[in-house]
Parts: C-alpha cells; structure tokens; sequence
C-alpha cells in the first residue's frame, strides 16, 4: 500500500469537505452516514472549519486520513471520545469510557488494497493509546442492510454486542452496535 495514514491538521478543512461531500454521494451512502449530500453542500465554510479543527485536536475526537502518493485524499475515519454520563451519538450513555468510530469511508478505486485496514489500525492504536480516559471499548454502529461494511468490520475483530437502535428519520430500519474490548494483557504462568 503506497498511502500515508495520518491525522488531519485544522487547516485542512476544504480536503476534508470535499472528501465528505464526495462520500456522501456514494450510492452506499443512505445506509452508511447520518448526513445528506444536500445537508453537507449548503453548510457554510465555518462549519468545515470548526469540524475539522476540532477532528485535528486530538482530544475528544480525531480524523484520520489515507491520502496517496500525490497527496489525494482516498479514505477517512472520525473516532469521537464518549463518557459515562454523557449523552452518546444515538442517545443513551456510554457504559465505560468508550471510542466510537464514525465517518469511515474509502474511495471505491482505493477498496480492497488495504487502506480500510490501515484507518482502522490508526482508530485503534490512537483509541487504546489514550490514557485520559483510559477507553476500555470502541464501537461502532452499521446499517442492518450494509453487508459489505458489517463483513469488514468483523473481519477487523469487532463483535456484535446485541445492541440495535432504529434511525430516526425510518424507525422500521436499524443499526447494528458491534465493538471491540481493550485487549488484556496476557498472564505469564510460572512453571
């Protein structure tokens, strides 16, 4: 794979709004994001801005990129920050501190060559590295329909948790909550 998987920097809000703008127009995009093409185009600059910028930060959220040899953006992923007692994406509050991935995508040419990995190796790595809050989980929501995304995230290790939420713009349609468990160590047994 010939890509660089880094965060995004603040300043680069108008790759991130073409990227997103670009995403929302994939014909798996009803079923994949939360956003309308027409909701995103007629958001003004300011709005791509404090996005980005707050994806940049690094603390409650980060944005992780996969841009190509000639510096075009191929694939993202958004990985929010949530805490017991706050109120989480679909409502409800989080068990333990927790990372939820949101926003992945990965241009249809740039599929199967491993950048989808290498973003979710990033979300990972940076979620487990947290220390303030020590995430003791990730996870994730897929439409019930989005087979090819449900397949890759359990390629990925994350697991149904049995929990399903309905969309509020269509409640006979639902999605999925699958997650991943921090790791724990292993125990060395003494012989």
């Amino acid at each position: 794979m010939d890509h660089t998987i880094r965060s995004v920097r603040a300043d680069e809000w108008r790759q991130a709004r073409e990227l997103r703008l670009e995403a929302l127009q994939d014909p798996a995009a009803p079923i994949a994001f939360l956003d309308t093409y027409d909701q995103a185009v007629a958001r003004p600059d300011s709005h791509w801005q404090e996005r980005t910028a707050g994806n940049a930060a690094g603390k409650d959220s980060i944005g992780f990129i996969a841009e190509g040899p000639d510096g075009a953006w191929v694939g993202s992923v958004t990985v929010l920050v949530e805490l017991p007692g706050a109120e989480g994406l679909f409502g409800g509050s989080a068990p333990v501190p927790q990372a939820h991935i949101v926003g992945v995508y990965v241009c249809p040419e740039h599929r199967a060559t491993g950048v989808s990995r290498a973003l979710f190796e990033a979300a990972l790595e940076w979620s487990w590295a947290l220390t303030e809050p020590r995430v003791e989980r990730v996870r994730l929501f897929v439409h019930e329909q989005n087979d090819r995304a449900r397949a890759f995230y359990r390629k990925m290790g994350f697991e149904p948790t049995g929990l399903t939420v309905p969309l509020s713009e269509d409640p006979s349609q639902k999605e999925f909550e699958l997650a991943i468990v921090r790791p724990r160590p292993a125990v060395r047994c003494s012989p």
